[in-house]
């Protein structure tokens, strides 16, 4: 079982992946973050009651004008026929710019209430599960310190 620990200034969130549904999702979301990929990098784009997202290279320096452009230099495909697969509180999903266009941005879902649009669009492939307060405190601009993979 594979869990994640996201260290931010705000708080530690906790995920526990959903490796049975997006195996590839996961997959490349833990090379990413084993390889130190997303320390240092903001929480570029937070709207209030939908998400917070993170995971663009660029954003290391948000006056950079190509934050929220960014990627890993290659493109994965969505998973989008397994279960748990509905954007709820927590949910841990990947961004893209068109079906098949994600790479290394993610979001985390802050409620249900603005996100069933997303279901089969975007992949979910985990879920917070400890630190859902530190979804509500993040802001613009906030720095993902690191991602710690635990494998047990």
């Amino acid at each position: 079982m594979l869990q994640a620990e996201i260290h931010t200034a705000k708080g530690l969130m906790k995920v526990n992946f959903y490796e049975e549904d997006a195996p590839n999702t996961v997959a490349n979301f833990v090379k990413l973050a084993k390889e130190g990929y997303y320390n240092g990098l903001a929480f570029h784009r937070v709207i209030p009651n939908f998400v917070i997202q993170g995971g663009c290279p660029f954003s290391k320096d948000m006056n950079d004008p190509r934050v929220g452009t960014g990627g890993p230099g290659y493109k994965i495909n969505c998973e989008l026929t397994g279960g748990n697969q509905h954007h709820d509180r927590g949910v841990l999903s990947m961004a893209h710019a068109g079906r098949n266009t994600g790479g290394s941005q993610f979001f985390i879902c802050h409620s249900r209430e603005n996100t069933a649009h997303l279901d089969r669009n975007h992949t979910c492939f985990g879920k917070v599960f400890e630190g859902l307060d530190v979804i509500d405190d993040i802001r613009a601009g906030d720095s993902i310190e690191k991602i710690v993979i635990i494998e047990s």
